[in-house]
């Protein structure tokens, strides 16, 4: 029965919300051949300082420095790797079970985000949803304005997510 949940749950769409907030400065451009140039990942725009998220559950794999970067690796439960570079503090630690928005660490001026799938280069822009807010009226007789909605996660696949 086991094998059957894992097998629905394997198709079921993927929403994440995006790791950090802020726009994408730099999308995914896939290489041309395993060693031509590319843009493997979204590179994002924080305000520095801002909490670096997980977009999903997983075991932290690396938690270090590569040539002066910071990096946190998380591998999913689906083997996926994710990968967030250009941290400017690691919060977590190799061997570590960290869950979906779970905090790994604090953005720079520049967070990278990439996703790797059997050692491929994955495009991780269909699997992250966007926060968005209904529309509403606001007063222009200046009564105080009443709190908006709550903003929800949409998902390109038209579900809603976290």
């Amino acid at each position: 029965m086991h094998w059957l949940i894992a097998w629905l749950v394997s198709f079921a769409p993927v929403c994440w919300a995006p790791p950090v907030h802020g726009p994408v400065v730099e999308p995914y451009r896939p290489p041309a051949c395993t060693y031509c140039a590319g843009h493997r990942g979204l590179t994002f725009a924080p305000v520095p300082g801002a909490e670096v998220t997980a977009v999903d559950g997983g075991v932290v794999r690396f938690a270090g420095q590569v040539a002066g970067i910071r990096w946190v690796v998380v591998r999913h439960a689906d083997g996926r790797l994710a990968s967030y570079g250009r941290l400017v503090v690691v919060s977590v630690v190799v061997g570590q079970n960290v869950s979906a928005g779970q905090a790994l660490g604090l953005a720079g001026a520049r967070l990278y985000f990439g996703l790797r799938a059997d050692g491929l280069p994955l495009d991780p822009t269909p699997l992250l949803g966007r926060w968005r807010s209904p529309p509403r009226l606001v007063p222009t007789d200046g009564s105080p304005r009443r709190p908006g909605p709550t903003p929800r996660l949409t998902c390109a696949a038209g579900g809603s997510g976290r």
